[in-house]
C-alpha cells in the first residue's frame, strides 16, 4: 500500500521548504504568486488536498493605485494621469472592488521618502503602479506588499511584471512625419534628455525614424524637461542657434503649450512661422489658440486594462507576464501649416 503524501512530498517536487509550502497552500501572505502556482500544481499532481480559490468576484476585494510626486512640490491635478486614475476607478465600479489610492513623494533620485499606509498596512489584494518608478523601487514595492502588480505607463525591463503601456515610437514618428508630409524638412525636437524615463526615449527614437525614413540627415534636439516652462527655454534656446528650424515635435502636450508661449514671446508665429505638434492630447490640448495637433493616447483605457490585467493575473498567477500596447492616433489642429 502506498503511503499517504506528505506536505514534504509537496515541498519537494515544488522545489521550496516545507514552510513556504505551507504558507502557500494556506493562501498566507509573502508567497510569490509564482511560488504558489508552483505549489498548488505539485500538490494536485501528487494528489494533496488543495483548498480551491474563491472566484475572482470575492478574491480580489481592494485595489491599491499609486503615482508618483516630487519631493517638495505642490500636490496638483496631474493632466495625464487624472484620466488614467478616472478610468480605473470606472473598472473597479463595474468590477465591485474596492480602490484606495495615493501619492508616493519621491526625492530627487525616484526614491520613495514615504510608504502609504495601504503598502505598511496590507490594505490591498493588487497594486497598479502608474507612471515611471525606478526598477529598484518597482522591486522594493513588491517585497513590502507581496500582492500581484500591474505597471501602467511604466518599465521595468530586468523584472517580470505585467503592464500596459503606450505605442510611444510609432505614435512620435507619426506626429514627426506629418510635420514632413506638410513640407517641413527642418524639424526639431524638445521634452527629451539623456535622463528621460523610457517612454520619452521611445518618442525620441520616433523622431529620428521618421526623419531617417525621408533621408533628413539633421536632427534639432534641444534637451529639456517636459513641464511647460522647460519647453518654453527649450524653443527659445532652440530658435537662438538654429533659427531655420521650422517645426517642433514636443514629446508631451505640456513641452508643447510651453513651445507655443515661447514662440509667442519670441514674436514667432505659429503655425505661421513654426508649427507644432504635441503628444499625449490632454484636455488643455484643444482649448489654447491655436489648438494643439497632437498624438493622441488612451488615458482611460490605461487605467481600465490596467485593472483587468491585475484581476487576471490574480485567477491565474500562474499565466505568463504580458505587456498590452495601447496604439495612438494623430488628432489634427490649428497648430500645423504647409511650408
Amino acid at each position: 500500500m502506498a503511503s499517504p503524501v506528505t506536505l514534504r512530498d509537496v515541498a519537494k517536487t515544488a522545489g521550496v521548504s516545507v514552510g513556504t509550502a505551507s504558507q502557500a497552500l494556506n493562501n498566507r501572505p509573502h508567497v510569490a504568486p509564482e511560488t504558489r502556482a508552483r505549489v498548488l500544481d505539485a500538490a494536485r499532481s501528487l494528489g494533496y488536498p488543495v483548498k480551491e480559490p474563491a472566484p475572482r468576484a470575492n478574491a480580489i476585494k481592494v485595489i491599491g493605485l499609486l503615482t508618483k510626486h516630487d519631493l517638495g512640490l505642490a500636490i496638483e491635478i496631474n493632466p495625464f494621469y487624472s484620466h488614467v486614475q478616472a478610468g480605473v476607478e470606472s473598472e473597479c465600479r463595474r468590477q465591485q472592488v474596492s480602490l484606495m489610492y495615493a501619492n508616493v513623494e519621491v526625492d530627487p533620485s525616484n526614491h520613495p521618502v514615504q510608504w502609504p499606509p495601504m503598502i505598511g498596512e496590507q490594505q490591498i489584494d493588487g497594486l497598479i503602479l502608474a507612471g515611471t518608478f525606478i526598477e529598484k523601487t518597482v522591486d522594493l514595492f513588491q517585497r513590502r506588499t507581496d500582492v500581484p502588480i500591474v505597471l501602467v505607463d511604466g518599465y521595468a525591463p530586468n523584472l517580470s511584471f505585467d503592464s500596459v503601456v503606450i505605442d510611444n515610437q510609432p505614435g512620435a514618428r507619426t506626429g514627426v512625419e506629418y510635420l514632413i508630409e506638410q513640407g517641413h524638412t527642418r524639424v526639431g525636437l524638445v521634452g527629451w534628455s539623456e535622463s528621460s524615463p523610457p517612454s520619452v526615449q521611445e518618442r525620441m527614437r520616433g523622431y529620428l525614424a521618421a526623419l531617417a525614413a525621408h533621408d533628413i540627415r539633421q536632427p534639432y534636439i534641444q534637451p529639456s524637461g517636459l513641464s511647460r516652462e522647460e519647453g518654453q527655454a527649450a524653443i527659445e534656446a532652440l530658435l537662438a542657434r538654429a533659427p531655420e528650424v521650422t517645426a517642433v515635435f514636443a514629446c508631451n502636450d505640456m513641452a508643447a503649450i510651453g513651445v507655443l508661449t515661447g514662440a509667442r514671446d519670441l514674436g514667432v508665429g505659429v503655425p505661421g512661422d513654426l508649427s507644432v505638434v504635441g503628444f499625449d492630447n490632454i484636455d488643455l490640448a484643444q482649448e489654447i489658440t491655436p489648438a494643439l495637433t497632437t498624438v493622441h493616447v488612451h488615458k482611460a483605457w490605461l487605467g481600465i486594462l490596467g485593472v483587468r490585467q491585475l484581476l487576471n493575473r490574480f485567477q491565474g498567477p500562474a499565466q505568463p507576464k504580458t505587456t498590452l500596447t495601447l496604439d495612438t492616433r494623430l488628432v489634427i489642429r490649428d497648430s500645423v501649416t504647409g511650408r
